[in-house]
């Protein structure tokens, strides 16, 4: 039996990008050939790529896209932060994003039986998942389109882990792409989770209040005193998570507020909207080092 090391896996990985017990086995079966294991690696794939489906995806890339009027984001996820690094599986993400701008699908459904190179997406990304050997999954996509006296902004951070679009309205002469590009790495950074407190769901301020109230149940102040402290509360709640109010990243003083930042610039110019995507939000993740995965590979 051949001696296939540590190295040798690591080497059929980065050219192949399939998983490393596949690599072993492939590796073994050639009597350490690379050049043979690579084909046995092809040539078994396919056969397992739907095995592989039901594994857990929290990392991957966000692709995205601006192209005149409109703009689209898509957090394609893989298993590993290894595979989310792999060229091939940038590319591919990438042209996702392209194929969204082309045929503006719907949903995800759609959006699998949308063409790419001359296949459908769910059949490219199974193939994918075969030659990786990780589980592949496109989990979310957006498509915003500005229109007359409308620019789009965007941002991405973090090698394509988080990404932002943002639409701002005004005299277009007075709207800068740094000024677009500034309040969309904002929301990169601060993550504000309404765009203005008349977006802030009321069930969402009732139970700030009810958790004010409980916590101020105590203090014997009289009703009256009470509910202007508690509106007190609930307007700095607000100020912290809706992008309009927040203190502008970029500015010094933290005096400035979103809102100021546009207003100075122009009085018209304002925010309409804003997304913002973070890879595996949400998402359970397993922690496994690439060591650790090589030496469980080798054991």
């Amino acid at each position: 039996m051949a001696d296939i090391s540590a190295e040798l896996i690591k080497d059929l990985r980065l050219k192949t990008g399939a998983g490393l017990l596949d690599c072993k086995k492939a590796l073994m079966e050639s009597v350490g050939n690379v050049d043979q294991a690579v084909e046995i690696l092809r040539k078994s794939g396919a056969a397992k790529a739907d095995k592989k489906t039901g594994r857990i995806t929290a990392e991957g890339r966000i692709s995205l896209r601006v192209e005149g009027a409109q703009a689209v984001m898509v957090e394609v996820n893989s298993e590993t932060d290894f595979v989310a690094k792999n060229p091939e599986f940038q590319a591919f993400a990438d042209e996702v994003a392209q194929e969204i701008l082309k045929s503006r699908p719907e949903n995800l459904e759609a959006l699998l039986h949308a063409s790419l190179k001359g296949q459908s997406i769910e059949t490219v990304l199974k193939g994918m998942i075969a030659k990786i050997g990780e589980n592949i999954s496109i989990r979310r996509f957006v498509r915003i389109e500005a229109a007359p006296g409308e620019v789009i902004g965007s941002y991405v951070h973090m090698g394509n882990k988080i990404a932002v679009l943002v639409k701002i309205k005004g005299p277009l002469e007075k709207i800068t792409e740094a000024a677009t590009r500034d309040v969309a790495m904002h929301v990169a950074a601060c993550a504000p989770q309404y765009l203005s407190r008349e977006n802030i769901p009321a069930e969402v301020i009732a139970k700030e209040k009810e958790i004010y109230l409980e916590q101020m149940k105590d203090s014997g102040k009289p009703p009256q005193v009470l509910e202007k402290i508690i509106e007190g509360k609930v307007a700095k709640f607000a100020d912290e998570v809706c992008l309009v109010s927040q203190p502008f990243v970029k500015d010094p003083t933290g005096k400035q507020n979103i809102s100021q930042f546009l207003k100075q610039i122009d009085p018209q110019i304002s925010v309409l909207g804003f997304v913002r995507y973070q890879v595996g939000e949400g998402i359970a993740k397993k922690e496994q080092d690439f060591a650790s995965e090589v030496a469980k590979a080798m054991s």
